[in-house]
């Protein structure tokens, strides 16, 4: 992982001021997943934040300790498969882990998705 100057991830300024629009304008599976499972340190004692610009992206929720970012991805994703795999791995290539999680699942199966996350917790801290 590229070394940064006091653990500071780069990313564009620009991008600012549309996360900070992002926040204000939760869609209801990005609702549902902060409100329920991820705000006020709820997850395992983890603290995220929403709509994070890291690099040339927003990631839908980011914990820093972990240097975990969590995507929330509806019907569009379908359409960007190939843009969604780059966006990853450059993610990954500054040393963060992308996990993805669908509206569906969110909305539909909620515990499964708790449960799977905290198994995808665990395992990141043990390979930090």
């Amino acid at each position: 992982m590229p070394e940064t100057k006091n653990n500071f991830l780069p990313y564009r300024k620009d991008l600012k001021d549309k996360a900070r629009d992002n926040r204000k304008n939760l869609n209801r599976p990005e609702a549902k997943f902060w409100y329920e499972i991820l705000s006020n340190r709820k997850f395992l004692g983890y603290r995220f934040l929403r709509q994070k610009p890291v690099s040339d992206y927003i990631l839908d929720f980011f914990c820093s300790e972990l240097k975990l970012g969590i995507e929330i991805d509806g019907e569009n994703h379908n359409e960007q498969v190939e843009y969604d795999k780059m966006r990853t791995l450059n993610l990954n290539n500054i040393g963060i882990k992308i996990i993805r999680y669908s509206n569906a699942d969110i909305m539909c199966n909620l515990e499964g998705v708790y449960l799977d996350l905290k198994q995808k917790v665990k395992e990141r801290e043990e390979e930090l």
